[in-house]
């Protein structure tokens, strides 16, 4: 494919729509030009709904019985209603006091079995970064998973995979053969950086293979690569984008469900040192959300030093605008970058770690993790000439 670009030789880290006529308007929400003010205080523009109803922040899960599933404070919920009450809980851990739930994706496969991937707080031990040394050696946040068989009421096969530092876990996908593949990190030492790594499971999530660790160096406690988003490609091969500090995403490739990634190279999409997720929509498009390099017109940003404690490279961390792309030929090309939304009053309001679900085809919830805004958005609406941004 045109946009996979060969492997560089352990670079020089020198340092590191369709408008509606007419939008009724909802209490607490203010026009203003092509747009609107949410409750909360975002810029969303007019293709954009805020959703006000709903509780939680995902990740969403749509059951076999048509109900919504979410995970919150270590137990399972379920809404009956589109995630406006869930009126159902369930306990995920015999004993909570050794849990807490954090970073979690997951996904109901083919055979309805549910799998939650996430980090341990309550096992978080020997934070101490040292600015001299640029590490942190023995810091410890495990990855965990567990599974579910009766739609998330009761869960079985509990598995710690690894105990090193978990940045944070990004993704969760189902591949074409029934392989369930999930992302994860580590961090190494000597120096202090991130790296990237991922599990599968061939049967249904009784048992995880580890891939190989993809290091690219780097100096610092958000160095290296770090909370990466994957899908496959129409061709069977997985697609891996992993935020960086190097002012855009970088990318993997797996031929083999996950068990090897190659083929290490940047991408030509731009990007703050902030995650973006990738999904595949029922059109089979797919779908790119992310915090740009820059706001959208503007050519520099604050950037945050490259110390070697932070990064090897300053970096822009620019998380008050999230943009959004499509494409309908596996990433060759996208449409336009849009910003979705946007902070208004208080440009340090951060908006960045999405989640987003499909929640019926073409319509898509998207939730951050850093932000207190839930918005939702037509497909249809976002569906222009694409250019060969990639």
């Amino acid at each position: 494919m045109n946009f996979r670009i060969s492997l560089m030789l352990l670079f020089v880290l020198a340092i590191c729509g369709c408008k509606e006529v007419a939008k009724e308007k909802v209490a607490g929400e203010k026009s203003t030009g092509e747009g609107t003010i949410t409750s909360t205080g975002y810029w969303i523009p007019e293709h954009v709904e805020e959703i006000k109803d709903m509780k939680g922040w995902g990740p969403y899960v749509r059951l076999e019985d048509g109900n919504l599933l979410t995970v919150n404070a270590n137990k399972s919920m379920i809404s009956k209603d589109e995630g406006k009450t869930w009126t159902e809980e369930h306990a995920i851990f015999t004993d909570s006091t050794k849990y807490s739930i954090g970073s979690p994706v997951m996904i109901r496969t083919t055979k309805n079995i549910i799998i939650l991937a996430f980090s341990n707080g309550a096992e978080m031990a020997n934070w101490n970064w040292n600015n001299t040394t640029h590490d942190s050696p023995g810091a410890t946040l495990p990855t965990y998973v567990v599974r579910s068989l009766d739609g998330g009421k009761t869960w079985q096969d509990l598995q710690k995979l690894h105990s090193e530092w978990t940045g944070m876990i990004r993704d969760i996908i189902e591949t074409k053969d029934g392989s369930v593949v999930f992302t994860s990190m580590k961090m190494l030492h000597n120096p202090g950086r991130h790296t990237v790594m991922t599990y599968t499971s061939s049967n249904g999530g009784v048992k995880w293979v580890p891939s190989n660790i993809i290091d690219l160096g780097g100096i610092g406690n958000h160095s290296g690569v770090m909370e990466s988003t994957l899908v496959q490609l129409k061709d069977g091969t997985l697609w891996m984008i992993l935020r960086t500090n190097w002012g855009n995403f970088w990318q993997a490739f797996s031929n083999d469900e996950g068990w090897t990634w190659k083929e290490f190279a940047p991408t030509n999409i731009d990007a703050s040192s902030s995650p973006g997720i990738i999904h595949r929509l029922n059109s089979g498009r797919l779908v790119f959300i992310w915090n740009r390099l820059y706001p959208e017109g503007k050519k520099e940003y604050t950037m945050r030093p490259g110390d070697n404690n932070l990064a090897e490279v300053p970096a822009s961390w620019q998380r008050e605008e999230v943009s959004m792309m499509l494409s309908d030929d596996d990433g060759n090309t996208w449409t336009k970058p849009v910003v979705i939304a946007k902070a208004h009053a208080d440009k340090k309001k951060w908006m960045s770690y999405p989640y987003i679900f499909e929640v019926k085809p073409g319509e898509l919830w998207i939730t951050m993790l850093q932000c207190d805004l839930r918005i939702k958005l037509n497909e249809k609406d976002f569906v222009t000439a694409q250019t060969g941004t990639k």
